[in-house]
């Protein structure tokens, strides 16, 4: 069997016996590369060499907690959650389920477009809004999909923010250069991802309309900073001013520096001088923040470790060699196994930003072989990319919706985010992926 298919099977298959994440990822690695015919020594050495990939998001994700933990010391969130709270008691439960649902998504379009925080904005919206949740008896793994689907078919779809990053400086120019010339436009990319697309909205309405719709009992647990002191009645005019700056000031210092980090960073300092805490306090604060998102730093180290590994086995050549022999000079066979073998490398990797420098090479002359138009290369190279990405236990995607989700222990990030988000947004996206092959 191939190490790289082998690699990510004994990966899922640990998560789902709900091993640790990061001990099935480092398990795995070690699998693939000595199954590969790697010595021990290069396996260590490619895996540590990658670790450092992952270590700006994790600490980029440690100071977001940190500064979402700052925040709920102000009580704003809980105020507004009780206000919510006590509309439920007037009749307006489903409107504002809805609400919760719509304002999810429309959240993720913008953390990927105008305001582009990626998922900065989950740590500070959604745990405030779990007890509101929990009075409605909202399915969480509804709130899951929400916001997968938001981050991923963004930036597939529209030019826009990260989208503009994956479809332009990524999927179409490396298209380009292995196709050795101007094969596809930046004005075709939209064009050949509106039909995946549409799989991702054929599985949010699955997802919200169907498996999801049936009310889920949650205890109500405390939120991850409400046990942290008692919160303020009510901000001075000062503090409250300080706060808004705080928000105001992460955003724009993200946008300029391009850093989480420093943005979190800002936020957390003004928000501390702002007085909802005492200056003892704040070391006790930000270490809980950490908490929080540690998680999801490690799991994103180590999936940066995995990615080297795997790389360096050289192993996916021979997988869609391997692929290329089994599927003889059937088109519809060859555009089917492209997009599973992209499914596998993006699960593994957890990135399909990180995917397609790797497939690219070797899909394109093999579309330009099988006769595929350069509307369908596109949408084949695309989505092949983009699946996993909804559906990988390391990827951004699906770690950020369960780091809120979590923040009072009542949602696990396999059963409640990766399996809900893996059946309802990949298997409809590679089957509208070949139909866009197909008739692209």
């Amino acid at each position: 069997m191939n190490a790289i298919i082998l690699a990510v099977l004994v990966m899922v298959a640990l998560c789902m016996l709900r091993v640790s994440v990061v001990f099935a990822l480092i398990a795995s690695a070690l699998v693939g590369g000595l199954v590969a015919g790697l010595p021990m020594e290069t396996v260590v050495k490619s895996f540590n060499e990658g670790l450092g990939g992952g270590a700006p998001v994790a600490l980029a994700y440690a100071t977001l907690g940190a500064f979402a933990i700052a925040l709920s010391r102000t009580g704003l969130s809980q105020r507004l959650s009780a206000n919510l709270t006590t509309r439920l008691g007037e009749g307006g439960g489903r409107l504002i389920k809805w609400a919760i649902l719509l304002s999810m998504v429309l959240a993720g379009f913008a953390s990927q477009t105008v305001v582009p925080v990626h998922i900065a904005f989950i740590p500070l919206l959604v745990p405030p809004l779990l007890h509101v949740m929990n009075r409605l008896q909202l399915d969480r793994r509804a709130v899951a999909c929400a916001i997968t689907f938001a981050i991923t078919t963004t930036y597939m779809a529209l030019p826009l923010g990260f989208g503009a990053i994956f479809l332009n400086d990524i999927l179409v120019a490396n298209i380009n250069a292995a196709g050795n010339g101007e094969l596809v436009t930046r004005q075709m990319a939209p064009v050949a991802m509106l039909i995946p697309s549409l799989g991702m909205v054929f599985g949010l309405g699955l997802a919200l309309l169907f498996s999801y719709r049936r009310p889920r009992v949650y205890a109500d647990q405390p939120v991850a900073g409400e046990e942290a002191g008692t919160l303020p009645e009510r901000l001075s005019r000062r503090q409250l001013s300080m706060v808004v700056l705080a928000l105001v000031s992460a955003l724009v210092v993200q946008l300029w520096t391009g850093s989480m980090v420093f943005g979190g960073l800002v936020g957390f300092s003004l928000v501390s001088m702002s007085g909802v805490m005492r200056w003892n306090e704040q070391d006790g604060v930000f270490l809980q923040g950490v908490r929080l998102m540690a998680l999801v730093g490690f799991i994103m180290i180590a999936a940066s470790g995995f990615a080297g590994v795997m790389k360096a086995t050289g192993e996916v050549q021979t997988l869609v060699a391997q692929s290329a022999e089994l599927v003889g000079d059937s088109r519809a066979l060859a555009a089917f196994m492209m997009l599973l073998v992209g499914l596998l490398i993006t699960m593994g990797i957890g990135s399909s930003f990180s995917t397609v420098p790797i497939i690219a090479v070797i899909y394109v002359p093999l579309a330009i072989g099988f006769g595929f138009s350069p509307l369908a290369t596109l949408s084949l190279v695309g989505t092949a990319a983009a699946l996993g990405d909804a559906g990988s236990p390391a990827s951004d995607s699906t770690l950020g919706p369960t780091a809120g989700l979590a923040a009072d222990g009542q949602h696990d990030h396999i059963w409640g985010t990766v399996v809900p988000t893996f059946l309802h947004f990949n298997l409809p996206l590679m089957a509208f992926g070949w139909v866009a092959a197909m008739v692209l």
